[in-house]
């Protein structure tokens, strides 16, 4: 069946924005003209790909098209000889090979993003902007931040790498340790964002997802010892082997109601051998636990046989070496199935998490458990007002019309 153009650009723009502006980036040594190029090539292509159709190679097609109005623009610029000499280079050179530590384009950009000069939170926001292709608004809602707070940390980003002038280049071997821990936290939040989007209309956006696990592939391979890399692949992979069984019908089905059967055992096999290597160097840190955390649901065959005390046991250690409000909330959901639903409401109570869909759902779920429906329902109501995801929004409806006596 033909694809709808449209539908097609859009599926273009999520799986090749990143790569392109990366890849352009590099070209031009210029983000905002890169960002700026791959824009106007998608604009093109909405305007003619209804008409002409969808090119055989898409991402190929926005590439070469970013690349020449990259051209055009320079060349309506271009003032002195130095600026026709850089406008002859783009247009009639091949595009230069890069040698050094990281040569993939994508990886490279990330890198730079992570910049020490950077605030670590502009680092996040700046990289999944330009790595993940999210828009401000799907970043704010993962980082659970007003749209106006991202826009602000990418624009003193974007300045702050112009006026420092950080080199759009492959970081020196000496550079990689200070920009490590920025560089696997961008890539476990690409992970995130993949498997549980905050806007649109899919479950989870797999091609992310795939491009997180690359990601972390390509970055244990540059240091293949790292503890924590190895911790945020096996976490990934983990992620990654549970979406055959996350989707029924369009819907999003939870973790305790997956058939688990259907997860794919060659890559929990491979998350779980990369735990076992990892928990063995001692003193694991945030992703080496959150992947145990994985691993011990994927030893159980069913929600009911997993064992709590040890999920348990493990958020108690990832809240010393990572604490914060989301990790609480997991642990809570893991106490109530330990300890009872009381329990896990009185610590979700605490939490000051009032901007998360997942912890009024989190709260919905355990005061029906409850038997107290009417707090649920406004629960509910609650946790449908601060998601933007339509699948999300489908699903705690049904949730909230399975009470008794709601309508």
């Amino acid at each position: 069946m033909t694809p709808d153009p449209l539908a097609e650009v859009e599926r273009v723009f999520r799986a090749e924005h990143g790569r392109a502006v990366a890849g352009l980036t590099r070209v031009l040594g210029d983000l905002d003209r890169a960002e700026d190029a791959v824009a106007e090539a998608f604009t093109v292509a909405v305007a003619t790909w209804p008409q002409r159709g969808v090119p055989p190679n898409p991402g190929g097609w926005v590439v070469t098209t970013a690349r020449n109005r990259a051209v055009d623009r320079l060349r309506r610029e271009a003032v002195g000889a130095a600026k026709l000499a850089e406008v002859a280079r783009l247009q009639h050179e091949p595009e230069p090979v890069e040698e050094g530590v990281v040569r993939d384009d994508q990886l490279r950009l990330l890198f730079t993003c992570c910049h020490p000069a950077l605030a670590p939170a502009a680092r996040v926001a700046l990289t999944l902007r330009l790595v993940a292709g999210l828009t401000t608004a799907e970043i704010a809602r993962a980082a659970l931040v007003p749209e106006a707070t991202v826009a602000a940390r990418i624009t003193r980003a974007k300045h702050k790498i112009r006026t420092a002038r950080i080199p759009w280049r492959v970081p020196a071997e000496a550079d990689l340790p200070g920009r490590w821990a920025s560089v696997l936290a961008v890539v476990h939040a690409v992970g995130t964002e993949a498997h549980s989007p905050a806007a649109g209309a899919e479950v989870s956006r797999d091609d992310l997802l795939e491009e997180a696990v690359r990601l972390a592939r390509l970055l244990l391979e540059l240091r293949p010892a790292d503890p924590e890399a190895t911790g945020l692949l096996a976490l990934l992979l983990l992620t990654a082997s549970r979406r055959p069984a996350r989707v029924a019908d369009g819907a999003p089905v939870p973790l305790d109601r997956q058939d688990r059967r259907s997860w794919s055992r060659p890559l929990v096999e491979e998350g779980q051998a990369l735990v076992r290597d990892c928990l063995r160097w001692g003193r694991p840190g945030p992703y080496q636990l959150q992947a145990a955390i994985a691993a011990v649901h994927a030893d159980a065959p069913t929600w009911a046989a997993t064992d709590w005390s040890q999920v348990v046991a493990l958020y108690d250690q990832l809240r010393v070496v990572a604490p914060s409000a989301v990790v609480e909330l997991n642990r809570a959901v893991a106490i109530a199935e330990l300890d009872g639903p009381s329990v896990g409401l009185a610590l979700v109570d605490r939490l000051d998490l009032d901007r998360s869909p997942v912890l009024h759902a989190v709260r919905a779920d355990l005061l029906r458990r409850l038997g107290r429906d009417d707090e649920a329902c406004a629960a509910y109501d609650a946790a449908l007002e601060r998601t933007a995801n339509a699948a999300e929004q489908a699903d705690l409806r049904r949730r909230r019309a399975g009470l008794p006596g709601v309508s």
